[in-house]
Order: C-alpha cells, then sequence, then structure tokens
C-alpha cells in the first residue's frame, strides 16, 4: 500500500521533464513584447485618440486627410507637417513653359460687356457699375481670349452682376492659368460667413455655415475667406463683436450694413462706424494705392504664408476693390506673392489683400440660377476645373469662414460706391479706432510681433 501510494504521487507530480517546459514557457507580454508595447501605448494616447476622433468627426465637409492634417498642425505638429509640405512641393514645383490645357482660357464672349447708358435695350435696367475693361495679358503674346470678360451669375433685369476672365500669371509657367471675378456690388450684398471652427470663438454667429435655402435664392457667389485666426495676424468681427481683436494696420475685408463691401487698412482707410456689420482681416495690404506694396519678395516663405514648407509657388488666392468700388477676386495655381499682387493690379484693384491659401482652401463658386431659383451645387460651377473642393462646399456644415455675394432687391447708386472708405474714415469719433457706439472698444491691438503665418 506504501509503495502505490509513493506511486500514485510522483504521478500526480510534474515530471523534471515538464518543470523544464513549464520554466521555458514564457507569459504572453514575454513572447509579444512589440504587441505589449503598442497596446501599453495605445492605452496611454487614448487621450490623443479622443481627440484626433473628434476632430475627425467634426469635419464636415473637409477631407478626412486635411482634417488629419490640421489635427496634426494644432497639436504641436507644425514642424512635421511643414516637412511633408516641403517635400511635396520640392517634388512637384509648377511646370515652366508650355501652354495651357484645351479650353482652360474660353474664347472671347459673344454677348458684349454692359456699359452703364451704352444700350437702349437697358435704358430702363437698374443703375450698375459699367463693365471692367478686358485685362492686358501678363506673358507674351497673349493668347486667344486670353483677358477678356465674360458674364456669370446671375442678372438683374438683363444686367450682369459679374464677370469672370482668365490669364497667365507670369512669363515663365506659361501652363497654368489664374482666374479673376469683377462683381458689381451696386448689384450684389456681401455676407461673412462664420465657420464651425472659423473664428474659433463658442457663441450662436448669424450667418453661419451651411448657406440656408432662404438665402440660396439670391446667391450668385461664395467664396473662401483667409488664414485661420491663429495664423491671420488679425481679427474677425460680427454679430456687433469682434470674436478675435482687430489689429491696427491689419488688411480688412469690411462689410456694411448696406451689403456694400470694401478692403483697407484698418485704422485709416477703414474704421469701425455704427454701419459696420462684419470685418475678417487677413495680413496687412498686398495692394496699395494702385500698386504692390513695397518690399514684396518673390521667394518669400515666412510673410506670407509660412504652412508651405518654404515653398513660394502655390495655389493662392487675393481680393481687392477698384477705384469705382467694384470688387475683385483672384485665384490660382503655381503663384508667388508678387504675381498675386500684380493679377490684382491688372484686375484694376487700387488695395487688396491675400485670403487663403494652399489647394484645400482657395475656391470660388458661381451659380447661374434664374430670379427666384435657389443656387444649389447642380447650377453652380469652380471657377477653375482644378479647384478641388466640390460646389457643395458650402451647402453643408465646413470649418472655415467664407463670403457670398447676392442679388439685391434695391441696387445702390454705383457713385457712392468709391466713397465708401472715407465716408467710413470721417465718421469715426476718435483717432484711437473706437466707434461712438463703443463697439470696437478693444478690439483693437498693436501689431503682432510673429511674421509666421498659415493657410
Amino acid at each position: 500500500m506504501q509503495h502505490s501510494s509513493t506511486l500514485d504521487s510522483q504521478q500526480s507530480s510534474p515530471s523534471r521533464v515538464e518543470l523544464r517546459r513549464l520554466a521555458r514557457r514564457r507569459s504572453w507580454l514575454r513572447r509579444h513584447p512589440k504587441s505589449a508595447i503598442a497596446l501599453l501605448v495605445f492605452v496611454a494616447l487614448t487621450p490623443v485618440w479622443w481627440s484626433l476622433g473628434s476632430t475627425l468627426a467634426s469635419a464636415n465637409t473637409l477631407p478626412l486627410p486635411v482634417a488629419f492634417v490640421e489635427w496634426v498642425r494644432d497639436n504641436g505638429g507644425g514642424g512635421v507637417v511643414r516637412w511633408a509640405e516641403n517635400v511635396w512641393y520640392t517634388h512637384n514645383p509648377p511646370p515652366r513653359g508650355g501652354r495651357p490645357a484645351k479650353g482652360a482660357i474660353p474664347a472671347a464672349s459673344s454677348t458684349p460687356a454692359v456699359s452703364r447708358g451704352s444700350h437702349s435695350a437697358l435704358a430702363s435696367a437698374p443703375a450698375h457699375l459699367a463693365a471692367p475693361s478686358p485685362i492686358v495679358p501678363i506673358a507674351s503674346p497673349p493668347l486667344p481670349g486670353e483677358g477678356q470678360w465674360h458674364p456669370v451669375g446671375r442678372t438683374v433685369d438683363g444686367v450682369p452682376t459679374m464677370y469672370d476672365a482668365f490669364l497667365r500669371p507670369d512669363a515663365i509657367h506659361t501652363s497654368l492659368v489664374a482666374g479673376v471675378v469683377w462683381m458689381d456690388p451696386a448689384l450684389l450684398r456681401t455676407t461673412l460667413y462664420a465657420g464651425a471652427q472659423t473664428p474659433g470663438v463658442p457663441g450662436t454667429w448669424s450667418p453661419k455655415a451651411p448657406i440656408s435655402p432662404s438665402a440660396a435664392t439670391t446667391l450668385t457667389a461664395a467664396f473662401n475667406a483667409g488664414f485661420r485666426m491663429s495664423a491671420s495676424e488679425g481679427g474677425f468681427y460680427l454679430d456687433g463683436h469682434a470674436a478675435v481683436p482687430l489689429r491696427q494696420g491689419g488688411a480688412s475685408l469690411v462689410i456694411y450694413a448696406n451689403g456694400a463691401a470694401t478692403v483697407g487698412a484698418w485704422g485709416s482707410q477703414v474704421t469701425m462706424t455704427p454701419n459696420v456689420v462684419a470685418v475678417r482681416q487677413n495680413l496687412s495690404l498686398l495692394v496699395n494705392n494702385g500698386a504692390p506694396v513695397p518690399g514684396l519678395n518673390a521667394n518669400d516663405t515666412t510673410v506670407w504664408g509660412a504652412t508651405l514648407g518654404n515653398q513660394v509657388y502655390v495655389w493662392r488666392s487675393g481680393i481687392g476693390v477698384t477705384a469705382n468700388g467694384a470688387l475683385v477676386y483672384v485665384g490660382g495655381p503655381g503663384l508667388n506673392i508678387t504675381s498675386l499682387a500684380n493679377l490684382l493690379v491688372r484686375a484694376g484693384a487700387v488695395r487688396g489683400m491675400e485670403l487663403d491659401i494652399n489647394t484645400d482652401w482657395v475656391n470660388f463658386f458661381t451659380f447661374q440660377a434664374g430670379p427666384g431659383v435657389a443656387a444649389t451645387p447642380a447650377n453652380g460651377s469652380a471657377l477653375l476645373s482644378d479647384m478641388v473642393r466640390p460646389v457643395s462646399r458650402y451647402f453643408g456644415l465646413t470649418n472655415r469662414d467664407f463670403f457670398t455675394m447676392s442679388v439685391r432687391h434695391t441696387p445702390l447708386a454705383p457713385e457712392t460706391l468709391g466713397l465708401v472708405p472715407a465716408a467710413a474714415s470721417t465718421a469715426s469719433t476718435a483717432s484711437n479706432g473706437r466707434s461712438g457706439t463703443g463697439k470696437a472698444a478693444g478690439s483693437v491691438r498693436s501689431s503682432p510681433g510673429s511674421n509666421s503665418h498659415g493657410g
């Protein structure tokens, strides 16, 4: 019996071979160290994933890759983004020489431009600005149709409210084409829309994206605004208060209660009055007194957009005002800051400013619809066929702010448009930029010391 008990005990106990096998067996952590480390890192970075997931979930109409880049930039990864952009732009420079793609510069319009009082058939038409003169092309020899205006968008009693034109931006990159739009504020109202993340201050903004069905019935154009507020070196004023303080001297697109708009330097050419309903600032003036501002550097990589990976030829946009008060928008690929300024001047701007830059942010859409018919992506088109964002961009939630142009119910007297800046300056009650209502108090700040910008 004793022998049997001893045998049973030996059989129930692990043998030396089994003990050695058990000793050699490792835990899951020891057998999969890389997976274990990855799991620990994933858990430790839970706040990061939550932040990224929230950003992507709120991307609205923003493509997910672009939303991811924006998130990286906003979370300390600006250097990584600039490095990646530098690699991209270095290996994808704008082409030199060549000719534009077929159809990029349309033939001259068969519809004559409408000048005030020049057509007896339009004798009863509403007062409006005279149509612009053709743009003198920059590259030589000019191509057929280059710099010629074409009526676009809605009309008011048969009178065009906008014209577009196309031309090559310089004499080197001759296969590229920039688009220009001339807009008549006597027939059109300008509106600044807040985006879901710009100006980035909590609150209920009016108007705010998306474009409402009622607003769509008069809408004839929508286009991008400026840089993100953190990079614009400027402010944002809407709904009676400055969400971001307005900067003295900052380039400003100012919108008045009657829907007229102009461009000027804040505090001198334009300032706060009771009639100001919106101000969007971005950097400093690019064009002044009908010429590019002194000191522009064609090779600049900091003052006019540092997020370009130290590249200067990229998609850029700008807006200016002509001597008689018309607004002109310019946008296109392969532009440096001097070519953008030159295009604004060629389009007739006496003052102008840069708007947003880079492929995903530059877009101008026009809508061709009859009176009272709502503008939709179906009756809209992009200024340039290679603008990457869809025409539906502003009909849904969008993170960035933007501008719209809508036909007026009652036209303005054209003679008053060019006087808006002077009227704004003389109406100021104090030289420090504060309005008589006190709305602007505290909304003017000194020029920031940083020259770093982003699109």
